[in-house]
């Protein structure tokens, strides 16, 4: 019997910038004297430091400042308003605003703004947009928004409901253009989708298309017997939902919640779906801990906020959809796959949208999405740590679920292993799966190094690169990955996440190792300097 002990009682992209509330970028050796683990952020703050009243009210006054004095730059032009969306507070007490932008009224996809500070809110440390042009459109449509749903319709091959259409302002091209925004739910040829469809305004061809629903892997369904989630409940009357991290809860296909007498749940075996919702809970419920101790991130949203998972999705999947993640099962169908490493790439799908810029679009971006999948999934392995007969901290990806017959389904530390590129730039029409193979890559190196020893495999270097990189430890790989997601904007690209990650580390431990390690292991992958990114002597 698997005993459970309780221990106590997204829409759309554009939709995100249309409110001002949201869902939420020669050899190295150890350097002798580096800066302490946090020394240079922190002063002695624990990693999760949630900002006081005073420091925020700081960081909006400077953040207004800011912008302000950066407006061109930022391409901020006549009848642009910014909005503060959000203040998220990162490791140390670093925050983290999103301004959301209209032009004449309408939101503007692509346009925010990221202002970081440091913990007191008076530094600004940086300004962001993912906006490269000034906005010079017109704002009355020549195509209908009615012929604007019908061609959003045609994207899916099955089409369950649509949206009404919200003309907005789509810069996240060379050149913003006059859109109608669609949310057209269905499902493709390949299985369900949340799609978000960009249409010309002016001409009826489809610009941009995002879809929520990101399909991932996994291993085992075995967490130990037993282990410990939370649920709530009382004696007679328990439901597998917890109250100490709000809108985490897990039960069937339909969103019904898991509810029975006692507090015991599951029996253990690989096709109960109660069981299957234990490794959920547990697994979220470590990666929830995980990301407030090592990462310090509140909740997976990053404002004090889960998501729900449902079991016994009828496929050989698992998949985020923006709003919860949903599991299946293997191919033989005699395990559902929601273990650790399954459980923490979808809800790392979710903590990637909860970040400015959200999920994004296009193939690069995709492929950065599938690789935060893929490293907050390896971090809830670490930060769990289980014994090698469960499953044990490493850098593959589905190694134990019979999802493509047998063997990992993605190698962090060598991708192409799995056929998948190690290195920058991509190919062509690449697959958004095959895409995760360079930054996969990158987070290997920065946390292990290349040549790791202790049992650990060897990390091939990109041509172009250091001849070795030193690895810096994975708590310390999660903190600056965490904080470039938080600078996160659209379009995102490797190349901006090295500059975003740059930033991070030189954040958090100033001209030290940590930041000389991020700057090699990108260069080690083919992504090499950019302008404007941060220097160090």
């Amino acid at each position: 019997m698997n005993r459970i002990h309780r221990t106590g009682a997204i829409a759309m992209l554009a939709a995100a910038a249309m409110t001002a509330a949201s869902t939420s970028s020669g050899a190295l050796a150890a350097a002798p004297g580096a800066v302490p683990y946090g020394k240079a952020a922190s002063a002695g703050t624990p990693v999760f430091a949630p900002s006081d009243p005073q420091s925020r009210l700081r960081a909006e006054s400077a953040a207004d400042v800011a912008i302000a004095a950066q407006a061109k730059r930022l391409h901020k032009g006549s009848g642009e308003t910014l909005t503060l969306a959000e203040n998220v507070t990162g490791a140390f007490g670093v925050q983290y605003l999103r301004y959301s932008r209209t032009y004449k009224g309408l939101p503007v996809y692509g346009g925010e703004v990221v202002v970081g500070t440091d913990r007191s809110g008076g530094v600004v440390q940086q300004v962001t947009t993912g906006q490269t042009a000034d906005i010079t459109v017109g704002t009355v449509a020549k195509v209908t928004g009615e012929r604007a749903v019908a061609i959003a319709r045609s994207q899916l091959a099955t089409v369950e409901s649509a949206g009404a259409p919200a003309l907005v302002v789509h810069a996240t091209t060379a050149t913003p253009r006059l859109a109608w925004a669609v949310d057209v739910s269905g499902a493709t040829t390949r299985g369900p989708s949340v799609l978000h469809v960009f249409v010309d305004a002016r001409t009826g061809a489809v610009i941009d298309k995002v879809d929520e629903v990101r399909e991932g892997t996994g291993n085992s369904y075995y967490n130990g017997n037993p282990v410990t989630i939370s649920t709530s409940g009382s004696f007679g009357s328990y439901t597998m939902s917890d109250l100490t991290r709000p809108g985490l809860k897990c039960g069937n296909q339909s969103g019904q919640v898991y509810a029975r007498a006692s507090d015991s749940w599951g029996n253990g075996t690989g096709t109960d779906l109660v069981t299957a919702c234990v490794d959920v809970m547990f697994a979220a419920q470590t990666q929830w801990n995980m990301l407030k101790n090592w990462l310090g991130r509140n909740g997976h949203d990053g404002l004090g906020h889960g998501f729900p998972g449902r079991v016994g999705l009828n496929d050989v999947n698992a998949f985020w959809n923006g709003s919860y993640t949903s599991f299946g099962h293997s191919s033989d169908n005699l395990r559902q796959v929601t273990s650790l490493d399954t459980v923490g790439h979808e809800y790392g799908h979710a903590i990637f949208q909860g970040t400015p810029g959200g999920a994004g679009s296009g193939t690069e971006t995709d492929g950065l999405n599938e690789s935060a999948g893929d490293i907050f999934g390896a971090l809830t392995e670490a930060y769990a740590n289980e014994p090698a007969t469960l499953d044990p901290p490493d850098y593959l990806v589905g190694e134990e679920v019979n999802l493509v017959g047998t063997g990992p389904i993605r190698y962090m530390y060598n991708p192409s292993l799995a056929g998948d590129p190690n290195c920058y730039p991509l190919p062509s029409n690449i697959d958004p799966h095959k895409a995760a193979g360079p930054q996969n890559h990158w987070f290997y190196l920065l946390a292990e190094g290349s040549n790791p020893g202790g049992g650990k495999p060897s990390s091939p270097i990109c041509s172009g690169g250091p001849v070795e990189v030193v690895g810096i430890g994975i708590q310390k790989a999660g903190l600056i990955f965490m904080g470039g997601l938080q600078g996160k904007t659209q379009p995102w690209t490797h190349r901006a996440s090295r500059i975003a990650t740059l930033r991070t580390a030189k954040t958090h431990f100033n001209c030290s190792y940590e930041f000389s390690a991020t700057k090699a292991a990108w260069d080690a992958v083919g992504v090499h300097a950019q302008f404007l990114e941060p220097t160090c002597p």
